[in-house]
């Protein structure tokens, strides 16, 4: 007699077994030829602006063009991811990125660049709720948090990488360089991709067929090699819907519109500091070759903090560190408009704004993956990057504009607005028995 098996449940009670490792590694590296790609026009924007003999503030197009790529790729890759399994999609948005960047260090004109900077904003938007999805559902409840956390420290992993290499490349192969680097890597990752990423457990029990069950016995015995032959396996929501008007049933549409809120802001922050800092480091004085290293020091401590953030997320009240990263990073925004030109006080300042202005980014993944149910999960970190995306268009498109009016130090005042109404939405945000009610009130 054939017994049934929650997958779920398995994965909980399991050890982590080397496929599931081979997973996790995979999605890291993923997010950091993400990052790296996602931070490329940062390294190389002083450089550009000097080859086509341009003013600062007609970077901000080209910084915008990525990032409405990404609002789109986040929302409709992790729609599609859904909809059409994780492995195909996050090929799909590893190629897309690829190729376009790559194709970038042959470009003649600021168009081409706008145009294809697009292109690859739409796979690293898409990217990234794909293999923050697939970690959620292979890794054990209980390390959930830190795994989530660790795949996604490949952003800024990348741009550590990307920072130490523009510093190093940019002065003997000129911006083009970096471009190179950015396409040719991951098109050799996609080909590891296909060959060994499988398909998420969840989304083949979604179609109840004999073949269906073959294929999770196949990946089930890698992961728990004691489990008999010829068992059954369920998930226990993997018959529920993947629609955004689902994230607003139930009791689901607070949370939502908390989580967009929180992200759009916090993102219109971020990626305004994160996108003009090495541009805003040259126009206080610094050098300009040695620019890209404000964006290594920002990335270094942002990876530093988030492996002990994220042994403490299950055991504390979000909302609280929450509102205490929002008021550092307003702090720290403060206290860098008054710092002037003492670069050791200015990069330390910016390593504290990695904590206060970046470090909500690793909270709200962890939070989104537990408000919502698995069959959700893709398409709702799809939809709130999307709407983070929107912010990070506002952000990285004024922040010329900021710099322009207002010098470095209005820049950086300008930075406390969008935090203070970021924090806001932590008013509307519920964690805790609400959230576990809702969840299963969706899966009836």
């Amino acid at each position: 007699m054939s017994t049934t098996t929650s997958i779920p449940d398995l994965i909980d009670q399991s050890r982590l077994s080397p496929l599931q490792w081979r997973i996790f590694g995979l999605c890291f590296l993923v997010a950091l030829c993400d990052g790296f790609d996602t931070q490329a026009m940062a390294f190389t924007g002083p450089a550009i602006l000097q080859a086509f003999n341009l003013k600062a503030a007609a970077l901000a197009p080209i910084l915008t063009a990525g990032i409405v790529g990404m609002v789109l790729g986040a929302m409709v890759f992790g729609l599609l991811a859904d909809k059409f399994g994780r492995r195909p999609m996050v090929a799909w948005a590893v190629g897309v990125f690829a190729g376009a960047t790559l194709a970038t260090a042959w470009a003649t004109s600021t168009d081409q660049i706008l145009a294809l900077r697009f292109i690859a904003g739409l796979g690293m938007g898409g990217a990234t709720p794909i293999v923050l999805a697939l970690t959620a559902e292979y890794c054990p409840a209980n390390r959930r948090s830190t795994m989530m956390t660790s795949v996604i420290l490949g952003l800024p992993a990348g741009a550590i990488l990307g920072g130490l290499l523009a510093s190093r490349i940019l002065p003997h192969t000129g911006w083009q360089g970096i471009f190179i680097v950015g396409g040719l890597v991951p098109l050799v990752l996609l080909a590891v991709i296909l060959a060994s990423l499988p398909e998420s457990l969840r989304f083949i029990a979604r179609s109840k067929s004999e073949d269906a069950n073959r294929r999770i016995e196949h990946i089930v015995r890698q992961i728990a090699p004691s489990m008999p032959a010829g068992g059954i396996y369920h998930v226990p929501e993997a018959e529920a819907p993947a629609r955004v008007a689902s994230l607003f049933s139930r009791r689901l549409g607070r949370n939502t519109a908390a989580i967009w809120l929180i992200y759009m802001f916090n993102w219109v922050a971020w990626f305004m500091f994160l996108s003009w800092f090495p541009t805003v480091l040259k126009a206080t004085g610094f050098a300009p070759e040695s620019a890209p290293l404000g964006t290594v020091v920002v990335n270094t401590m942002f990876v530093i903090f988030a492996i002990p953030l994220a042994t403490i997320l299950p055991k504390v009240n979000i909302r609280m560190l929450l509102l205490a990263m929002f008021l550092l990073g307003m702090a720290m925004c403060f206290a860098l408009a008054h710092s002037g030109t003492n670069w050791t006080l200015v990069l330390a300042l910016g390593a504290g704004a990695a904590i206060g202005i970046g470090g909500q980014q690793l909270v709200l993944n962890y939070v989104v993956a537990e408000v919502y149910p698995t069959a959700l999960r893709a398409t709702a970190t799809g939809w709130a990057i999307g709407l983070g995306r929107v912010g990070a268009i506002l952000g990285s498109a004024s922040g010329g504009w900021f710099l322009e009016k207002g010098g470095p130090s209005g820049f950086y005042l300008a930075l406390i607005a969008p935090l203070a109404l970021a924090a806001l939405g932590l008013v509307i945000l519920r964690i805790g028995r609400e959230r576990t009610e809702a969840a299963a009130e969706y899966q009836q």
